[in-house]
Parts: C-alpha cells; sequence; structure tokens
C-alpha cells in the first residue's frame, strides 16, 4: 500500500480531473431528471433549461460535498493503518456526512430565493439516502480503481524483480559451469606437459615455457562469462600449438574464420573445450594421429556456425558426445541465448566427428 501524506491523499481525490468527473455527472444526473419534469408539467422550453441549470447547481453542491468530506476521509486514512472496521466506518461517515451537507445547502440555496421555503423532512430524508447511495457507489468504484492500478504497478515491479534475479540466476549458472570448465581444461593440458617432461625433458622444457606463455594470455580471460570469436581462435592456436610439441607430425590444423566474424560473442572455453575433446576422443587413440580443422561461417538467416572436424575415430569412443565438457558447454550456451544456440555434434566422412556451434544474430551484434 502507498505510504502519502495526508496532503497527498487529499489532493489525489480532490484534484481537478475528479471535480470535472463529479460535474459531468452532476450533469448527467441533472439532464435524466429534469427530461422526466418536462414531459410531465409540459412547460415551455425556456422553462425547462431554466429548471436544468438550477437542478445541476443544486446536485453539484451535493457532489462537491461529497467529494470532499471523501478527499478529508482518505487525509485522516494516509499514513495509519487503521483496522478494516474502524476504515469502513470513517468511509461511511464521510459519504453520508457530505451528502447531508450538500442537501442542506441545497436547501439554503433556495432560500435566497424564496425566503418562505420551509424544509421538507421527507425531501430532505429521501435526497441524503440517494446521495449516500451514489456517493458510496463512487467511492467503491475509486476503492476498486485504485487497487486495480496498485496491484498493476506490483505485478510490474515483480516482473522487473524477477528479471533481475533471472540475470543474476544466469550469470551465477554461468560461473558455476566455468569453475567446473576451467579444472577440467587446465588439468588435462598440464597432465600433457608432465607426461612429455618425463620421456623427453627437452621438449618438455620447451612445452613448459610454451605453456606458460599460453597461461599468461589465457587466464584473466577465463573468469569472465562471455568471450569473442577472435578471443577463442587465439586460445585455440596456442592450445594446439602447444600439443604439436607433443605429437608431432601426429598432429595438424588449420582455422579459417572471416573477418567479419571475428567480434562475434560467445561463451568462454567454448572452442578450447570442442578442440580438447577432439583431441581426447577423436585424435589421441589413433596412432597415426589426425588433422583438425576450425571453420566459421555466416548462416544464411543471420547468424554463424562454427566447426570443429577432426577426422579421428569418431563416434566409436567412449564419450559419444556426451562427456563433461560437451553437456557445460550446452548448458552455457542455452544459458547464454535460450534455444537460438545449439550445439550438433555429427559424424565426418571417411571417419571422424564435426561439431558445431550454431549462434544466433544477437551474437553478432
Amino acid at each position: 500500500m502507498e505510504d502519502l501524506t495526508p496532503l497527498q491523499a487529499f489532493r489525489r481525490v480532490c484534484n481537478l480531473r475528479m471535480l470535472a468527473g463529479v460535474y459531468y455527472f452532476c450533469l448527467l444526473y441533472a439532464v435524466s431528471r429534469s427530461l422526466t419534469w418536462y414531459g410531465e408539467e409540459r412547460g415551455d422550453l425556456y422553462d425547462f433549461l431554466f429548471s436544468l441549470i438550477r437542478f445541476s447547481r443544486q446536485t453539484l453542491l451535493t457532489g462537491v460535498s461529497l467529494l470532499l468530506m471523501v478527499a478529508l476521509a482518505e487525509a485522516l486514512l494516509a499514513g495509519r493503518r487503521w483496522k478494516l472496521p474502524a476504515s469502513l466506518t470513517l468511509q461511511a461517515l464521510a459519504v453520508g456526512t457530505g451528502a447531508a451537507m450538500g442537501t442542506y445547502f441545497r436547501w439554503a440555496i433556495t432560500l435566497l430565493e424564496d425566503p418562505t421555503n420551509k424544509l421538507k423532512p421527507g425531501w430532505f430524508l429521501s435526497t441524503i439516502t440517494i446521495w449516500t447511495l451514489l456517493g458510496g457507489m463512487a467511492y467503491a468504484l475509486l476503492q476498486v480503481s485504485r487497487a486495480q492500478r496498485s496491484g498493476r504497478e506490483q505485478l510490474t515491479q515483480l516482473f522487473r524483480e524477477r528479471e533481475t534475479l533471472k540475470a543474476q540466476q544466469t550469470e551465477a549458472q554461468l560461473s558455476a559451469l566455468n569453475a567446473q570448465i576451467e579444472p577440467h581444461f587446465l588439468f588435462n593440458t598440464l597432465a600433457n606437459v608432465k607426461r612429455l617432461y618425463e620421456t623427453q625433458p627437452e621438449r618438455g622444457r620447451n612445452m613448459l615455457v610454451a605453456l606458460i606463455a599460453y597461461l599468461r594470455a589465457a587466464l584473466p580471460g577465463m573468469r569472465r562469462h562471455e568471450s569473442t570469436l577472435a578471443d577463442e581462435l587465439e586460445l585455440v592456436r596456442h592450445y594446439l600449438a602447444i600439443l604439436q610439441m607433443r605429437m608431432g607430425e601426429r598432429l595438424s590444423f588449420d582455422i579459417d574464420a572471416p573477418a567479419a566474424l571475428l567480434s562475434a560473442h560467445l561463451p568462454t572455453l567454448v572452442l578450447p573445450t570442442l578442440v580438447e575433446n577432439a583431441i581426447k576422443h577423436g585424435l589421441s587413440p589413433l596412432p597415426q594421429g589426425g588433422h583438425i580443422a576450425i571453420r566459421a561461417r555466416p548462416e544464411p538467416g543471420g547468424g554463424l556456425s562454427i566447426e570443429v572436424a577432426d577426422n579421428g575415430q569418431g563416434f566409436g569412443s567412449a564419450s559419444g558426445g556426451a562427456g563433461v565438457g560437451l553437456a557445460n558447454t550446452r548448458a552455457r550456451l542455452a544459458a547464454r541465448f535460450g534455444d537460438a544456440a545449439a550445439l550438433e555434434l555429427e559424424a565426418a566422412q571417411p571417419r571422424g566427428v564435426i561439431a558445431r556451434v550454431r549462434l544466433p544474430a544477437e551474437a553478432l551484434s
């Protein structure tokens, strides 16, 4: 519920817009009543118009009195946490008092025209009753309208809070998935360095120097949730160069990406994960090794696709596309782009696997 000062609560009810509404209602009420009198009395048009103006003035007095009393009631209720019976009593009292004051003012005005006019109890009570009912219905509609508006504002606020929480949840999810991928990627790389260092110390030292250079370039970006295609390709190029030092002629690779696509955004470590998966499950099990081709192409309907293709042993490996790295990559793509992004695996010919990442046009903006 809004916290308003008494003056703000009063002005929210008693303002030009509400006065205009009261005026048009009273005019409509006066016209409807005057039409019935005109049909009964069959007077001339001048008498009818005079009666209409006079009755409009009288009804307006009652309407304005009701409006003022309702505004005073709202001012009294502002900033106070009254229980429902007490607040309803005050509101009903305000409506009844406003109707009574307006009716009295109407009779007082008639005394200026006809000092002999006596107050008729029947007319006085019936007029108060009619305007109390009308004022009560108008007050109730005002409260319902205000509650609906307040409900809409609360729904809008809740929607904004939900969107904020959703963004925070996505960020937390990306952080958790990154935390799972980083050790997986780095520990496997360090294991390769250790294995080579034990068999060929000289080459192991050279590879360690290369790995240090790679980590110096890679680690600052590993804590970011998002990277660019250019940064991802640079990481992959360093990674494959290090692996070439271990595998020698058993590993070859090429990278083909148009300059216009290098600024595309994607979650960090997507490409290194796919390349690592191709090496581990595709090329490493084969004595002769193989080739890795990385290609980026624009999609016909907008967006782009990035492929990591190998000519390794294919889906005969144990992972079958269901490894932790691939599962986390799919989850990170979904967290960033929803259903608009996808990771697809298909068999290459004559052998091997093609891992294809499809990104929406949003990634290029």
